[in-house]
């Protein structure tokens, strides 16, 4: 069955990806998938085959190497039978890569997108559009010379991002504006595309001079770029350049003072494992740039190997701000995520994945505070019948209120800290341990010498859990975990009074069922394409009625909005919520 295109289509144009039929991948993808095996392959022949050569052009006396196999396969007259062996294995490669090739296929319809691929073992998996975690778009080096890329569609869960490597550069920037529109919602839109064609020649220069990033073609309305002296300085005043530092004076004190070599063994495969994450950090964040499009945030980043990512509105369950200690007298900060896409990377490339702003100033972290969260006030204080620009003055206006409370301490900014006992269990911080609401999200303001304040939207809110320790009970204090998806920002808080503790966990409770009833962003242009249906699709619930804090730990109110469900609790001195949720699993199977 057909799906007809969303986009208004030219006459003798070519059918879009998102047709509803079966579409191959670019003809060069098997040599693309297989042109390192190549490349090694080529290198170990012209390796052998060197001495051989300079032999055979170049005059003079020459010492054969009796073990060298390209002059044992000249004496032997194999020359032509190896030839044959080869050509023969050249042609088997082909057709193998010819059959993957031809077996590997993908559809987009109005719902999902499907990949089966696979000759002796096929391997059919499918994508909800509407699960779409974000989509991504690489571009290696060695596909960027045939300009091609690789089109990744993330999904909630380990191992379910729908991988289609390679399209064509531009078929890849058309698909993704397509699967975005369709997973939006939207009634009828045109495709945001890549760059205007300025010629063939200047196009293949401007494919690896120019930004990843375009924001005149994605039609980017705020943009966001990092300073490259500030990323240099960041990385100079980093934890792991001080770390990579005293390695090697370790290193060179042990050779100078001793000489022995014996910590250069030990140590130096650590040395060349932490220059090598700098050096990718500094490649990756080079052309850095952060954007809001109408289709969500748009990252692009790479120097040689480039990429640039689409994340759709309300995908970020929980964002961080932090300020090392040697960032602090230049005013940087940076901003890590949460989010519910997991991808095969390593650990330390998934930690670089979740930054969002590697370095900047606190102008430059509202700026970027305002482009990841543009629901952050949303419907729970403009109202259901609210105006995108309502919720974005909203939206402002609760940014404004956490950019004024990077820096402060004590009850400056609306905080509730940790009262003075909190001191035996932190020394240091207890002034600025504290949390507030804000409009459509609870903040968490921790840290004296790594300052860090954590965001975490209500919508995304997945849990609460609160618990008090033994010594916690002695002190009359808690700790409060609000949870949401696994990632690098953990939105944890302790130290907090007893009964500070509990109004945090009811209020948040109240707040995030009503947000999660009110949250529009899994289809987040469907109420602005068709503005007739917008006050019949979203009734919301009533407010739940709120109860005051019992200040007895023990008695701990009842769920108070109708059809929520009950608490689960573990012993007297833990307990936990679950709000309801909207379905965000995966859907890759």
């Amino acid at each position: 069955m057909a799906f007809p295109p969303p986009y208004p289509q030219q006459p003798g144009a070519a059918a879009p990806l998102t047709d509803g039929q079966w579409h191959r991948l670019h003809p060069a993808t098997p040599l693309l998938r297989g042109g390192l095996a190549f490349v090694v392959l080529v290198g170990i022949v012209i390796n052998n085959g060197r001495d051989w050569l300079i032999n055979a052009f170049l005059p003079g006396p020459h010492a054969h190497d009796p073990g060298d196999p390209v002059s044992y396969v000249v004496e032997h007259h194999a020359v032509g039978w190896i030839l044959l062996g080869i050509l023969l294995l050249v042609m088997v490669l082909v057709g193998l890569f010819w059959l993957s090739w031809r077996a590997h296929e993908f559809r987009v319809t109005g719902e999902v997108v499907e990949v089966r691929s696979g000759v002796l073992f096929r391997n059919h998996r499918k994508a909800r559009l509407d699960r779409i975690q974000g989509i991504n778009i690489v571009r290696p080096i060695f596909p960027r010379l045939f300009r091609t890329a690789r089109l990744e569609i993330s999904q909630a869960g380990n191992g379910a991002t729908v991988r289609l490597e390679y399209l064509g550069s531009a078929a890849a920037d058309d698909l993704r504006a397509r699967l975005l529109a369709l997973a939006s919602g939207a009634r009828a839109d045109m495709p945001g595309g890549g760059r205007a064609s300025a010629g063939f020649v200047q196009d293949r220069v401007n494919d690896f001079t120019l930004p990843e990033l375009d924001p005149a073609a994605v039609r980017a309305t705020r943009v966001v770029r990092v300073h490259q002296g500030r990323l240099i300085g960041s990385l100079v005043l980093s934890t792991t350049t001080i770390v990579l530092l005293v390695l090697v004076a370790l290193i060179v004190f042990s050779v100078v003072a001793t000489g022995r070599y014996f910590l250069v063994a030990t140590l130096l495969p650590t040395v060349i494992g932490f220059g090598g994450y700098s050096v990718r950090k500094f490649t990756k964040f080079l052309q850095y740039t952060i954007a809001e499009t109408p289709d969500g945030i748009r990252i692009g980043y790479g120097l040689i190997s480039t990429m640039n990512e689409t994340l759709p509105p309300g995908r970020i369950h929980a964002v961080s701000v932090t300020q090392p200690i040697l960032w602090r007298p230049f005013g940087w900060w940076d901003v890590r995520i949460n989010r519910a896409a997991h991808t095969r990377e390593g650990r330390q490339n998934q930690q670089v994945s979740s930054l969002v702003l590697p370095v900047g100033s606190a102008a430059d972290v509202r700026a970027v505070l305002e482009i990841i969260l543009p629901e952050l006030v949303g419907a729970t204080v403009a109202g259901p019948g609210a105006s995108f620009d309502a919720m974005r003055a909203g939206s402002a206006e609760a940014v404004s209120v956490i950019d004024a409370s990077l820096a402060t301490t004590g009850d400056v900014g609306g905080f509730t800290r940790s009262p003075g006992r909190g001191a035996w269990l932190r020394p240091l911080s207890w002034r600025r341990n504290g949390y507030r609401q804000v409009p459509g999200a609870v903040v968490l303001r921790l840290g004296a010498i790594w300052r860090s304040l954590v965001l975490v939207p209500l919508p995304r809110v997945q849990s609460l859990h609160v618990a008090q320790g033994p010594v916690h009970r002695l002190l009359r204090l808690a700790e409060v975990h609000v949870h949401t998806v696994h990632g690098p920002v953990d939105a944890r808080i302790g130290a907090l009074d007893a009964a500070d503790a509990m109004r945090l966990w009811t209020d948040t409770e109240a707040l995030a069922i009503e947000a999660a009833a009110a949250d529009r962003t899994q289809r987040w242009r469907e109420h602005e394409a068709d503005p007739e249906q917008r006050a019949v699709a979203d009734r919301w619930p009533a407010a739940p009625e709120r109860r005051p804090v019992a200040d007895d730990w023990s008695n701990v109110p009842e769920p108070r909005a109708p059809g929520a469900p009950p608490r689960a609790t573990a012993g007297p001195l833990t307990t936990a919520l679950v709000p309801p949720q909207p379905d965000r699993s995966g859907g890759a199977s």
